[in-house]
């Protein structure tokens, strides 16, 4: 892990110190609401449907067992609402059909952003948790506003056996060019950028406004392809391919250019036109030849001046080699019981290859019934943040899928964590396959929200539960969204469901086919629509008959040349839309509300 300089503490002290100014001028009157709004949320913290919601960065999703159990102790000790108004939200929450499993409060939230949110911190305590964030290099800059938000990369950075380059030092030199850059600190919209090293893409490139692939050219040289303008929200959009190699040393310089031109042309009186998607949509050739100028000018005319320099780049790059491991590790899987048919299940699903051969990658699944995807509560974090210690020399990852990733596990230790996980319920042997779902708070919890999320993926995941069929029906990305802003990532599932308010009431879209760019999923786009809105009731049972539909077209194991079932996304790509469609419709009826 990137481990921060005397300089990087005392900046996020000095920001901690800064805010609890604010919070106090803003408490005595000297600052109006409207003042204190953009100050606040420079920091991480919004005012959402019953209570302030803070977002904590995770740079690029990597966090280590301190950070985490900070975190735990924020989840016990900050994450307490006053009672009357959790009360209050509880009476309301009781009277809307189709109950949550959930208002819960002293617990944090895995976001697809790789970072980590609280619900219940009341604001006139945030100074407090400011400063706890800062004893462990963690705050909240940049995780909102129209600025550069966390970079994101994939989860097995560093650990991946098909990786070409590292993107993690990239990652990290980026964020530092990118927090509270002057010039890019008022966009006319928020700002997203992810970055992989992988043949395989695991960190969705194509749905970000600025998506950064390393390569090798013919000579053995690193440098960049860059995709400009992808997003997901109202006009899903997958990023136009600009540059098939960029040296590394001028990725500073490029994204200088990239975002300038946005900020210089973007719409700023259209929220929904703001984004660079629409720009690059728009002007096409015109957009990426005025980056190319601009770019020559800072290089040639400016003398480069955002260049990054061996010495620098290999400052950085010394902070992520593989953690020294304790010398009482052993190197082989010796006197485990590997017969145990659950544990042979829980290898095949949330443990992958290390570039390491003695080490794993295993993911600890937030994925279980009666919380919702992604929450996990004081008691968990502080017991994943011991895990992480013992198992992963210190350090985890967040994924965009809403996990945590343990990417330096003895593949002799491998039995001993998954009993000490499984004792947790973070060992569900669930991870890519139906109920290992993406979702976001939605209506539960987010103002923005048309419906609610959270009921949607419980009575899903109610449906399927036994492992064996899971197991049988493979891999399948189901995301669901509250609203149009695609915090859920619904474009890019297999099967997406999006929240819509239609007469007041909570409906839903369900759409089939998208996909995230990985490798199963084929090329990054957004699914299709299958039909009108669904009510709340009747989105388990359109998922149900769109799993049995697949089940009676797929091609079976027995007739398969690579000795499997046909996977979901592979059968309704050959077969197409029109059976599913017909399927999910089927399943339509006139209950207005969960059942």
């Amino acid at each position: 892990m990137y481990r921060y300089t005397e300089f990087d503490r005392q900046f996020v002290k000095q920001r901690a110190a800064q805010h609890r100014d604010q919070l106090e001028r803003w408490q005595k009157g000297q600052l109006a609401d409207e003042e204190f709004r953009p100050l606040r949320l420079q920091n991480g913290w919004y005012v959402q449907r019953y209570a302030p919601m803070l977002r904590v960065a995770v740079p690029y999703g990597e966090i280590s067992s301190k950070q985490l159990s900070v975190l735990a102790t924020i989840a016990k000790e900050y994450d307490q609402p006053n009672p009357e108004i959790f009360s209050k939200a509880q009476a309301q929450q009781d009277l809307l059909p189709g109950k949550s499993p959930r208002l819960i409060k002293g617990y944090g939230h895995f976001t697809t952003r790789q970072n980590v949110q609280f619900n219940w911190i009341p604001l006139d305590q945030s100074a407090d948790v400011m400063d706890l964030l800062a004893t462990v290099d963690m705050h909240g800059i940049q995780t909102s506003g129209n600025c550069i938000r966390n970079i994101t990369t994939d989860e097995l950075a560093g650990v991946a056996i098909d990786e070409v380059v590292d993107p993690r030092p990239y990652a990290e030199i980026l964020r530092q060019w990118s927090t509270l850059h002057p010039e890019f600190a008022f966009l006319p919209r928020k700002f997203k950028i992810a970055i992989t090293g992988a043949q395989e893409d695991r960190a969705a490139i194509g749905w970000h406004d600025v998506g950064l692939q390393l390569v090798k050219n013919a000579q053995g040289e690193v440098g960049f392809k860059v995709w400009v303008g992808g997003g997901m929200g109202r006009t899903p959009v997958i990023g136009t391919l600009v540059r098939e190699f960029l040296p590394w040393q001028h990725i500073m310089n490029y994204l200088e250019a990239v975002v300038r031109i946005y900020n210089r042309w973007g719409r700023r009186d259209n929220i929904y036109k703001a984004r660079i998607k629409i720009l690059v949509k728009a002007e096409g050739q015109r957009y990426i030849d005025e980056v190319e100028a601009e770019f020559k000018e800072i290089v040639n005319t400016d003398g480069g001046p955002h260049t990054i320099s061996q010495a620098e780049f290999d400052r950085v790059a010394a902070c992520f080699v593989e953690p020294k491991a304790p010398a009482s590790i052993e190197s082989t899987l010796a006197n485990v019981s590997t017969q145990d048919p659950a544990f042979q299940r829980w290898l095949n699903q949330n443990v992958v290859p290390h570039k390491n051969p003695a080490l794993r990658a295993v993911t600890l699944s937030f994925k279980r019934l009666g919380l919702a995807p992604g929450d996990a509560t004081s008691e968990q974090l502080e017991a994943s943040a011991q895990l992480v210690a013992k198992y992963s020399r210190g350090e985890a990852r967040v994924t965009h899928s809403q996990n945590l990733v343990l990417p330096w596990v003895p593949e002799s230790q491998l039995f001993d964590l998954w009993q000490e996980a499984k004792a947790l319920g973070l060992a569900s042997p669930n991870i890519g396959l139906l109920n290992d779902m993406i979702a976001c708070p939605g209506g539960d919890y987010c103002a923005l929200a048309n419906a609610r999320a959270i009921p949607v993926a419980a009575a899903i995941s109610e449906r399927y539960q036994d492992l064996d069929e899971l197991d049988d029906l493979g891999p399948i990305d189901l995301h669901i969204s509250g609203c149009i802003n695609s915090c859920g990532h619904h474009h890019s599932g297999h099967i997406g469901i999006l929240g819509v308010d239609k007469d007041g009431k909570e409906w839903y879209q369900v759409t089939l086919g998208g996909s995230d760019g990985s490798d199963l999923s084929g090329p990054a786009g957004p699914g299709k629509v299958v039909g009108p809105s669904f009510s709340a009731a009747e989105v388990p049972e359109v998922i149900e008959a769109v799993i049995n539909k697949y089940l009676e077209l797929r091609t079976p194991k027995s007739n398969a040349q690579n000795g499997r079932a046909e996977y979901f996304i592979e059968t309704l790509r050959r077969v197409g839309q029109d059976s599913f469609k017909a399927a999910a419709n089927s399943a339509r009826h006139s209950e207005p509300a969960f059942a």
